[in-house]
């Protein structure tokens, strides 16, 4: 089984208790709080560019409304994602995963990248995802790892791109976990802490597979979790975690 670089903290979302989800300032304050690799989502616009946004509507983290999936980059570059989370990120943008990948390298950071499609986009969101991560991963980084709830994504991921490294993202792991990790020779799997047991955690280290599970905001939890042999924990406030550990 590859091996990946893991840290044993991520930061959610860049560090999303510190600054706005999914912003290249989220990114920044990562990096600033200690993080070495980062989270986030990736879905696709009108025109099917790839930019960095959780949820299909824009109403939660920017000043627009509606579906991300129903607007040009250039209609979602003039949206403020900043002010939301306070005034001082006022005029933050949406950023293109172009973008995020360029500060990546600028700032030495590792990622898992989540796919995360709107309905019915599940293989274009995928395929254009893995042309990015082909095309323009940094070589001095640490591989990234690819990962989605929607199953039919990481299908689509592993006939595009092989050689990437995939993560079976679940929320409650149940027992056909290993069937879907082999038929897309899934790296890791990555599932709630929160619906997480001991004996299956066990489990999933015993057959070799890193586990990482999100998203971890307690210290003691995460202490917790790594005792069960949990190999990374996804967390919006990194450094919180890491200091008490």
């Amino acid at each position: 089984m590859p091996q990946l670089d893991l840290p044993r903290i991520i930061g959610h979302r860049g560090a999303a208790a510190a600054a706005p989800e999914n912003t290249l300032a989220g990114f920044r304050r990562a990096h600033a709080l200690g993080a070495r690799w980062v989270e986030f989502d990736v879905r696709l616009t009108a025109e099917g560019r790839c930019i960095i946004l959780h949820d299909d509507l824009l109403d939660r983290t920017t000043d627009g409304t509606g579906p991300a999936s129903e607007m040009t980059l250039d209609q979602l570059a003039l949206l403020d994602a900043g002010s939301w989370f306070d005034p001082s990120f006022a005029g933050e943008p949406i950023p293109t995963f172009e973008e995020t990948i360029d500060l990546l390298a600028e700032l030495g950071l590792g990622a898992n990248v989540e796919i995360k499609p709107h309905r019915g986009a599940e293989a274009e969101t995928a395929e254009a995802v893995c042309r990015i991560l082909q095309a323009s991963w940094p070589a001095q980084l640490p591989q990234p790892l690819v990962s989605s709830f929607a199953y039919s994504a990481l299908e689509t991921a592993y006939q595009a791109a092989p050689e990437l490294q995939r993560g079976l993202l679940l929320g409650r792991v149940g027992n056909d976990w290993r069937a879907l990790a082999e038929a897309i020779e899934a790296t890791t799997i990555n599932c709630d802490h929160a619906k997480l047991t001991e004996k299956t955690a066990k489990e999933i280290r015993a057959a070799g597979y890193p586990l990482l599970a999100y998203t971890v905001n307690h210290a003691g939890r995460a202490q917790e979790l790594f005792g069960w042999g949990v190999s990374a924990v996804f967390s919006d406030a990194p450094d919180q975690v890491a200091r008490a550990l």
